[in-house]
């Protein structure tokens, strides 16, 4: 494998790759975004392409998209992907939509990954993406169900935060390098309003239209008929414009929406489970 300098990351990258090295194989929960093929890539470069697995979880959160660009990223990579079903939308805590859905979403996930995967790859560990930044953020209930799987974090534990993945990425010359966020499609819809698979089509459906336009970073949110969309600040005033304007209108209200606004704060992370989480903090 080719030598390469991580620069000022060396060292914590270092301390990703023997976390590894007591295990003959591992797998890797994988999204395809910048933190988990970071994540998979580091472990191929410890263990080997023949001794690493990347796990993906598929159901309706998942855009089909990024289903394809995760498949792209791991041959790049060179690791096979294994894909699991996962069955959230039949947990009814799920679908309430609380502040705490992601825990349920990542504890269905290693749910199956423990009892359909782990055996049959001879895994020795499973680890996921969460960087250090994540690990600080209290709108994570993610990292709950990672702590009672006893799911790896080498990342975070590494103290790697987003700037430092993306510069590793970039060191390693992945495709998803520069690849914006993209958190799952429920994420779009309001702390509970129920998740349902035909709300998670019509986001689905909307940011594709958008990203077809050229929004490349963008964020439908789901208010019933009106769907709210979020931008980069530079393209607010693109998508607002004369002509593109009446383009935007149309792909977002092809996706089942009566109301298309564009909101002029932009894209916010955390949008609707921080003020939440702040609130119940006092």
């Amino acid at each position: 494998m080719e030598d390469v300098s991580f620069g000022p990351d060396e060292s914590r990258v270092e301390r990703v790759l023997h976390a590894f090295a007591p295990f003959e194989r591992v797998g890797v929960a994988y999204s395809g975004g910048v933190d988990s093929a970071t994540l998979l890539a580091l472990a191929t470069r410890a263990l080997g392409p023949d001794r690493v697995v990347a796990v993906l979880g598929v159901s309706p959160s998942l855009a089909a998209d990024e289903r394809t660009t995760a498949h792209e990223v791991a041959a790049f990579i060179g690791v096979p992907v294994v894909e699991v079903r996962t069955h959230e939308g039949e947990n009814p805590a799920y679908r309430l939509n609380g502040p705490d859905r992601c825990f349920h979403c990542k504890d269905e996930l290693f749910t199956r990954i423990d009892d359909d995967v782990v055996a049959a790859h001879r895994l020795g560990a499973v680890a996921y993406g969460e960087n250090a930044d994540d690990a600080l953020r209290p709108d994570r209930p993610g990292s709950r169900a990672a702590t009672e799987h006893r799911v790896l974090r080498p990342l975070a534990d590494a103290g790697l935060d987003k700037a430092a993945v993306r510069r590793v990425a970039r060191v390693l010359a992945l495709p998803c390098a520069d690849k914006p966020a993209a958190p799952c499609l429920a994420s779009r819809i309001p702390h509970f309003e129920e998740v349902s698979p035909e709300k998670l089509a019509q986001v689905e459906s909307a940011e594709a239209g958008l990203r077809a336009l050229g929004f490349a970073d963008c964020r439908v949110r789901h208010h019933g008929e009106v769907a709210r969309v979020e931008l980069l600040p530079d393209d607010i005033e693109r998508a607002t414009a004369p002509g593109l304007r009446d383009e935007v209108d149309v792909v977002v209200r092809r996706a089942g929406f009566r109301f298309v606004t564009v909101d002029l704060r932009g894209i916010q992370s955390g949008a609707f489970t921080l003020p939440l989480v702040a609130a119940a903090r006092g």
